[in-house]
């Protein structure tokens, strides 16, 4: 696996992985407001921390290419 991996591809699938995750926090987000309307608070809040770690997982995300890109 080592051989075939190089920094180029590694910026491919980190930037792949950070555009996958910013896409589910912006459809937890999109959804927290409809769950609140609807009565669903408390699974609202558990969707709200979800979005908060996908939040820090992208910003985890983007140091890893940070890396990759020096």
């Amino acid at each position: 696996m080592a051989e075939e991996l190089d920094e180029g591809k590694l910026e491919h699938l980190l930037e792949h992985w950070i555009e996958h995750s910013e896409s589910h926090s912006k459809s937890f987000n999109d959804w927290i407001s409809k769950l609140d309307a609807a009565g669903f608070e408390e699974v609202a809040g558990h969707i709200r921390t979800a979005a908060t770690k996908m939040d820090e997982c992208t910003g985890h995300l983007k140091q890893a290419k940070d890396v990759v890109s020096k």
